[in-house]
């Protein structure tokens, strides 16, 4: 009878367990520039921070690291409230902007962030195969830059390649209007040069899902340019680009791309059979 008893106890204690929710703890503010060669200054102090919304009992779970949009002169790094709580780490990136910096400054900035999760995500619990990056606008083309132009994350003796996928929210595949602006060109003049994730088209690149609005409400030529990325991507031999349009929505589709993007991280993890997040 006893035993009975104390079956029925650890039964019920596991259901409750398996019911408990996971808890979630944040980090915030954390300098990405203090591992690397880098001269601290008032800018890079005030801007070059990171926060870190991570699963606190889970391990080899996945992280998205996410870029703000703003044009690459507004924004705040921000945790999207509709990517708390998935089982995943989020990692919000604080950058540079223009004009205090020109390009490729904030670029520099998104390599040495990307740098930083590989070298400390495993200590908070994550798996380095399972970072990704993502990022709306001014932030999907700074994630876009780092993934396909190599260069930037070699300076940090790290294989972009290890990036496990870039989820791309509106970003620009040709060489950003801001930039052009810096140059004194006008938003029209059409620019594909190496600062333009377009130059970099490969086969090897990692897994790409690329996202837009309405062709027809979005900020002029943004669904065009990715669909040409999409196309040279698949001309170069890269087999894992795609291209999602969101029928009624324009420049802001962030929230119906929520879901895509992490339906995309689960997508990619279970093709490489690591599991689930």
């Amino acid at each position: 009878m006893k035993r009975e008893i104390f079956t029925i106890i650890l039964c019920c204690l596991s259901v409750f367990a398996s019911g408990q929710k996971e808890v979630y703890l944040q980090k915030n503010n954390i300098l990405y520039y203090q591992d690397y060669n880098q001269k601290p200054n008032a800018l890079i102090s005030a801007r070059c921070k990171l926060d870190v919304y991570y699963p606190k009992s889970s391990t080899k779970f996945s992280t998205l690291i996410w870029f703000h949009g703003g044009g690459l002169t507004a924004g705040n790094k921000e945790i999207p409230a509709e990517l708390k709580d998935k089982g995943i780490c989020v990692v919000s990136v604080g950058y540079r902007l223009s004009p205090e910096v020109t390009a490729p400054g904030y670029i520099e900035d998104a390599a040495a962030a990307v740098a930083w999760a590989f070298r400390n995500i495993e200590k908070l619990g994550g798996d380095t195969s399972r970072i990704f990056l993502s990022g709306h606008s001014a932030g999907a083309y700074l994630a876009s830059m780092i993934t396909l132009d190599k260069s930037w994350l070699d300076k940090h003796k790290i294989d972009a390649n290890r990036i496990a996928g870039l989820i791309s929210l509106s970003g620009q595949a040709i060489t950003h209007f801001t930039i052009r602006k810096e140059k004194g060109l006008a938003a029209t003049k059409v620019v594909v040069d190496e600062l333009a994730p377009l130059y970099f088209v490969r086969a090897d690149a990692p897994p790409i899902l690329l996202i837009t609005g309405d062709r027809e409400l979005e900020l002029l030529g943004r669904y065009e340019e990715n669909a040409y990325l999409m196309r040279m991507m698949t001309i170069a031999g890269h087999r894992k680009t795609r291209l999602m349009e969101l029928q009624g929505y324009g420049h802001d589709m962030t929230k119906p791309s929520f879901p895509l993007l992490l339906k995309e991280i689960d997508r990619i993890v279970l093709s490489k059979n690591i599991g689930a997040r």
